[in-house]
């Protein structure tokens, strides 16, 4: 067998992983786009790639099916090709900003078009904050710090915090922000879950430097080195462009944290962790998280999508994510949920009876909206619930993650 067949066998895809650069491509070539077609619509290119074209290309191509085989799981961890994948998309990210910056500055663009233009980079800012998920999770220092550069242009510094160390240890439980409820809309969700996620964060880090001997106002606080990194991006725009890119870089920041927040609303509707015989939550297994295989979104986004298998092992780099036959399937892939997800209706009848198939029908089983819980979700809470999903979360991401305590 030659390198490249080896390779081939241990990933099929191994090759494909360079084309989820053409997210953050989104938002460098629109200008060079309109002007060789002279078609304006192109400046709108992020959300007609995310919201319209992988929806199709995810039905006409259908699932990925491949997985990778366990004797291969060291070779494919080890090998930094993966890593310059997700350590590409920043440099082209932020040239796409500086563009952006400049062409939100001149007189050539209309308002439709720069507002078009904010758009698109609000969606590359929120794909963004996936690669920051991914390099997030990782034990090594460089790529920790990558994850929250990869956060400054979105301002959303305080996920490195909430998703590494609240996100993961309540997933799947009413305590958790992010875990979107059976019966809550996405817009409900949202404010929910912003607010929800911000004050753990404060709460997380305060307590982990009060742990460390340390002040909250130190060098070692993760939320201000995120935080100061987009001070210090937004204020260089700034200045380089003047005030006039304001708004178009708090449109293009909200955009992105809400296309982050909405796909949280996709991976966890309605599901609830199973209960121990004490009352206290078992540990997160792939039965927890929404699952889609479908190939181009699985590219495009790292293989998010293979979320279950995530929060199962969220040590896992992710061209060694598996697609569990023991988690709930989406389906569709996420860019076609998160389109379902903005319309309430569509999205409840697409998805209501899938989470109820999941229990068998078991409304006691289903996390559902406070409001309704004492008609339908009788299930006892203890006090020690907390105290139990954090340390187990703690084990989880000390030995698999290595994530800075």
């Amino acid at each position: 067998m030659t390198i490249f067949e080896h390779t081939r066998a241990r990933d099929p895809k191994r090759y494909l992983w360079i084309l989820g650069l053409i997210a953050p491509g989104c938002a460098v070539l629109p200008s060079q786009l309109v002007a060789h077609t002279g078609m304006e619509v192109f400046w709108w290119i992020g959300p007609i790639i995310v919201l319209g074209v992988i929806p199709l290309l995810d039905w006409a191509i259908g699932d990925d099916g491949s997985n990778p085989r366990d004797e291969d799981y060291e070779a494919l961890s080890n090998d930094r090709y993966y890593r310059w994948c997700t350590f590409l998309f920043l440099p082209i990210q932020f040239i796409g900003l500086l563009i952006a910056g400049y062409l939100w500055a001149s007189h050539e663009l209309t308002l439709a078009d720069k507002l078009g233009l904010a758009v698109t980079l609000g969606f590359v800012s929120g794909i963004g904050i996936n690669a920051a998920h991914e390099l997030g999770h990782r034990a090594e220092r460089l790529e920790r710090w990558l994850a929250k550069i990869a956060l400054a242009q979105s301002g959303y510094g305080h996920f490195y915090v909430e998703h590494n160390r609240g996100h993961h240890v309540r997933v799947a439980t009413p305590e958790d922000p992010a875990s979107a409820r059976y019966g809550e809309s996405l817009w409900k969700f949202l404010p929910r879950t912003v607010v929800g996620g911000f004050r753990s964060a404060l709460a997380l880090e305060r307590q982990r430097l009060a742990r460390n001997g340390k002040r909250w106002l130190s060098p070692a606080n993760h939320l201000l080195q995120a935080w100061a990194m987009s001070v210090a991006l937004f204020t260089t725009m700034i200045v380089a462009f003047g005030p006039v890119v304001i708004p178009y870089l708090a449109i293009q920041a909200i955009i992105g944290a809400g296309l982050l927040e909405t796909v949280n609303y996709v991976e966890h509707y309605g599901l609830l962790r199973a209960r121990r015989p004490d009352g206290r939550y078992a540990r997160c297994s792939p039965r927890d998280s929404w699952n889609s295989d479908r190939l181009v979104t699985n590219i495009f986004l790292f293989h998010l999508q293979r979320h279950s298998d995530h929060h199962a092992n969220p040590g896992r780099r992710y061209q060694t994510l598996r697609s569990s036959a023991q988690a709930p399937q989406l389906p569709a892939g996420y860019a076609t949920m998160v389109v379902l997800a903005a319309i309430p209706p569509l999205w409840r009848a697409v998805m209501d009876h899938r989470v109820l198939a999941h229990y068998n029908g078991d409304t006691t089983l289903i996390n559902t909206m406070p409001s309704k819980r004492q008609l339908i979700l009788p299930i006892r809470h203890t006090e020690n619930d907390e105290q139990q999903a954090r340390s187990e979360g703690a084990d989880e991401e000390r030995f698999s993650t290595g994530v800075d305590r």
